[in-house]
């Protein structure tokens, strides 16, 4: 046998046949297997496990037709290493073996083989094995994209229903709705220069609308009060992170988790004065330390009726001033790095910009 054997392929008209990785070290085999199956299916053979391990990576075939007993690297080997393949080891792998004793084909169960021809190879038996394995390889396939269309259609639905009511927060509060577009668009930038990763930042982005959701719960005359809060009213105010987490409840699901905590910890402070835990440094949750920091910026950059909206360059002044205190220091570079387009979003969401449009994130 040659040091490299050679790769022979056959391809029938139509791109869409599946394509079958035949593996045998007996070229009178790999002929006999590709006249039976070439009318149907597109057809790649390798003399040895090497070979067929690097052809499986490169071609991805619907199905592998595998010898056990191959010099160098058997057949056992070979399976084994492509069901250690997270790109593999979903291909349905048929041993293709004169071996006919039950511990041989539960061994072959064993390393994830899916089924067992016996040699001398009968062409019927063969036609109806592989076409039977495609057959459930697709039904598998059909199942798995309905379920992640399904999966889709619901992380969407949660998705609205989170926006729906973080725009109901904010209709209640005397704030406007556009103070959670600009706050989530704040916080996923902020969080992309802290070095989240795109999944972290697409939460953090979602989640962050409901960070006020628990104003709900907040009586009228204290959350629509005129003046100055007393301390009892303050007290009952301080309670909207409770509400809100209650509100959204514990839920294993990513998004849900994340709009909690946001919700939850927005108004605590690195010096552990804030509340409604009292959390210090690193036990506040990275995402609660992120939202806090846009949704004070938003704050102080918009109008409100006690005040009028502050510069930019006094409101990072401002936020950089509480570092260490108010907000965790080591996010500052990040805000600093993130102001550039921070001020791009507050054009952008500008209250009269979106005075005549609906708010989307």
């Amino acid at each position: 046998m040659s040091a490299n054997p050679p790769v022979y392929s056959d391809r029938v008209d139509g791109a869409q046949n599946p394509l079958v990785l035949v593996v045998d070290d007996t070229p009178e085999n790999l002929d006999l297997v590709r006249a039976v199956l070439a009318q149907d299916y597109r057809i790649r053979v390798a003399r040895d496990g090497a070979t067929a391990l690097r052809l499986a990576v490169h071609h991805l075939p619907d199905l592998i037709l595998l010898d056990v007993m191959m010099p160098e690297m058997d057949g056992y080997e070979v399976c084994r290493r492509l069901k250690a393949d997270p790109r593999l080891a979903d291909i349905p792998v048929i041993f293709v073996t004169g071996m006919s004793e039950s511990e041989d084909e539960s061994r072959g169960f064993d390393m994830g083989a899916v089924d067992y021809i016996t040699k001398p190879i009968s062409p019927p038996v063969l036609v109806r094995r592989v076409r039977t394995h495609l057959a459930l390889r697709d039904h598998h396939r059909e199942l798995e994209s309905r379920v992640r269309q399904r999966t889709h259609e619901l992380y969407q639905t949660r998705l609205q229903i989170i926006r729906r009511l973080g725009r109901a927060a904010e209709f209640k509060d005397s704030e406007t709705g556009s103070h959670i577009v600009r706050m989530s668009h704040y916080a996923r930038l902020i969080g992309q220069e802290a070095g989240l990763n795109d999944h972290q930042v697409d939460l953090l982005f979602n989640a962050a609308p409901m960070h006020d959701i628990g104003k709900i719960g907040i009586p009228d005359r204290i959350l629509l009060k005129p003046g100055p809060l007393d301390e009892n009213e303050w007290r009952i105010m301080r309670e909207h992170p409770l509400i809100g987490a209650e509100i959204i409840g514990e839920h294993s699901n990513d998004l849900l988790h994340y709009s909690r905590l946001i919700a939850l910890t927005h108004h605590e402070r690195w010096d552990g004065t804030g509340y409604p835990h009292g959390l210090k440094g690193d036990d506040i949750p990275l995402i609660g330390r992120v939202a806090a920091i846009a949704d004070i910026f938003d704050a102080l950059t918009s109008p409100r009726p006690y005040k009028g909206a502050w510069t930019v360059a006094d409101a990072a002044r401002e936020i950089e001033q509480h570092g260490g205190s108010q907000f965790d220091p080591e996010l500052l570079p990040a805000f600093r790095k993130a102001l550039p387009k921070l001020e791009r979003i507050k054009i952008l969401y500008a209250e009269e910009a979106l005075l005549d449009h609906d708010l989307k994130l």
